[in-house]
């Protein structure tokens, strides 16, 4: 039962594998400053001694470096992470590759997130799949802060069922364990697993395994991805059981919490997954949520007041919708998402004509944009930018071929249409 499994961890071919993982993931410097590029000459120079602590178990991970950032779920709010130094991305990466074949054919084919071959495009189809036979109602399950209250206890003893290397258990424990550096003092924690380290999402899965089998053992059709779960059924009757009985469940054996403002049942067009929902022909759209956090951030991206230059802000909005879309892409109905574009280009026009600053400067762009005549009187204008830029002059200066000739993407542009 995998008792010399550390032997495994530090040999060269795994070694070499999650050097090249750590580097290509880049990622923030821990508590100690170290950089990614650093880390190979480290490794080079104390690899013998740090080797030797992992093989004795006596080597001893660093607190994290706690960092908020926002959520990407619904609800905005915030999420804690923890930053592991490098040299603890190493290593914690070159447990998740011993560990993973390992916990691979245990795991549920009804969950997805964070496995190989697995994502959220799969999660999302899968719910789609129940609600096409029928089961068009939704237990929308949400736990509350799952990564900050996962039981130590409870997560030890799962992974001690298969694995009997102590050393290796050992050095799980003292990462569960290793604790946070805020203001220069280390502040220790008594549950959960710190999201940031390339292990954390292994060892989640491995706690929620329990959740899939009890849906499982209940003969209940569902999708999971990380601790967002999504149940389908046949009636809003059952739904409302299940929720019930589930979270009484997930109380007692996971020592977990339902997020009741966010859990709930529906209909599939009435709850969302994943940034997702199925409308009432079964089509996957994006969901009203996510339109909304979508439209936020277009703001932000075309705030006239920032210090970049016009190249720059393109940049950085090309990069935005890039990723955007390649998440959101898996939509069919996209009729929500291109009906933004009118919107998207006037907050352009608008900031473009907010930082041609006053009359002169802007008659001077907009000639240069080819604009002649009486449609250059609206650089005299004084009224508000966002009424402008749907007036016809700056439709013709910043037309929508005239933006999409100079870079300025749609996701029309990257879907092809």
């Amino acid at each position: 039962m995998y008792e010399k499994l550390m032997e495994e961890v530090v040999s060269p071919e795994n070694y070499g594998k999650a050097l090249r993982a750590v580097i290509a993931n880049d990622g923030a410097p821990g508590i100690d400053g170290m950089k990614t590029e650093k880390l190979n000459g480290h490794l080079l120079q104390h690899w013998p001694k740090i080797h030797a602590k992992l093989m004795a178990g006596t080597y001893t991970p660093s607190p994290v470096r706690r960092k908020e950032i926002e959520k990407q779920g619904g609800g905005g709010g915030k999420r804690m992470l923890g930053i592991p130094t490098v040299l603890d991305r190493f290593i914690q990466q070159m447990l998740l590759q011993a560990m993973t074949p390992i916990w691979e054919p245990r795991f549920s084919e009804h969950s997805y997130g964070f496995r190989p071959g697995r994502s959220t495009r799969d999660a999302v189809r899968a719910a789609q799949g129940y609600a096409e036979k029928g089961k068009d109602w939704v237990v929308d399950t949400d736990i509350s802060k799952f990564f900050d209250h996962v039981n130590w206890d409870i997560l030890m003893g799962k992974i001690g069922q298969v694995i009997r290397d102590k050393r290796v258990l050992k050095l799980i424990g003292k990462y569960l364990r290793a604790g946070a550096m805020l203001n220069g003092v280390v502040v220790k924690s008594v549950e959960g697993t710190p999201q940031g380290g390339p292990l954390s999402p292994l060892l989640a899965n491995i706690y929620l395994d329990a959740l899939d089998r009890e849906l499982e053992r209940r003969g209940l059709s569902f999708s999971r991805y990380a601790d967002d779960c999504n149940i389908y059924v046949s009636s809003q009757a059952a739904a409302e059981r299940v929720l019930e009985s589930i979270q009484e469940w997930i109380e007692k054996h996971l020592r977990l919490q339902l997020n009741v403002t966010k859990s709930g049942v529906g209909r599939p067009w009435e709850r969302k997954f994943l940034g997702f929902r199925l409308n009432r022909v079964n089509q996957i759209e994006v969901a009203p949520e996510s339109l909304e956090r979508f439209k936020t951030k277009v703001r932000e991206k075309w705030r006239s007041c920032q210090s970049r230059t016009s190249k720059q802000l393109r940049d950085a909005w090309r990069q935005y919708i890039r990723g955007w879309w390649g998440y959101y892409r898996l939509a069919e109905d996209r009729r929500s998402i291109f009906r933004l574009e009118g919107w998207i280009r006037r907050h352009i026009r608008a900031c473009f004509w907010q930082r041609w600053h006053k009359p002169e400067g802007r008659e001077q762009r907009l000639r240069q944009l080819g604009l002649r005549g009486r449609l250059l009187k609206v650089a005299a204008s004084s009224r508000g930018a966002w009424h402008l830029a749907s007036t016809a002059s700056l439709h013709t200066a910043l037309s929508n071929a005239n933006l999409r000739r100079h870079g300025f993407l749609m996701p029309s542009d990257l879907a092809g249409g």
